[in-house]
């Protein structure tokens, strides 16, 4: 790969990655490549949330009050499914 970069991290971070990896039948790099792709960003978890919005505007008729939403984001983080309440 011509665009490639480096990462420092700790020796045990390596050996950590190195043996997960290994488990995985994987490299690190596949395993850190996976991990950034697999991973929202606050911006993302954003755009996913208005989305939702949008979505239930359109099949509602109306947007979730705040409260609404609040208790969305409650029940999500108590069944783990939230990554990022306050984005959502």
């Amino acid at each position: 790969m011509a665009d490639e970069t480096s990462i420092k991290v700790s020796a045990a971070t390596r050996d950590r990655l190195a043996a997960l990896a290994a488990e995985h039948s994987t490299t690190i790099r596949q395993l850190v490549q996976e991990l950034a792709e697999g991973r929202p960003t606050q911006a993302e978890y954003a755009e996913r949330a208005e989305q939702a919005r949008a979505e239930l505007a359109s099949v509602l008729g109306t947007v979730p009050s705040e409260q609404a939403e609040a208790k969305a984001r409650g029940l999500l983080e108590r069944l783990g499914g939230c990554q990022d309440p306050a984005a959502a």
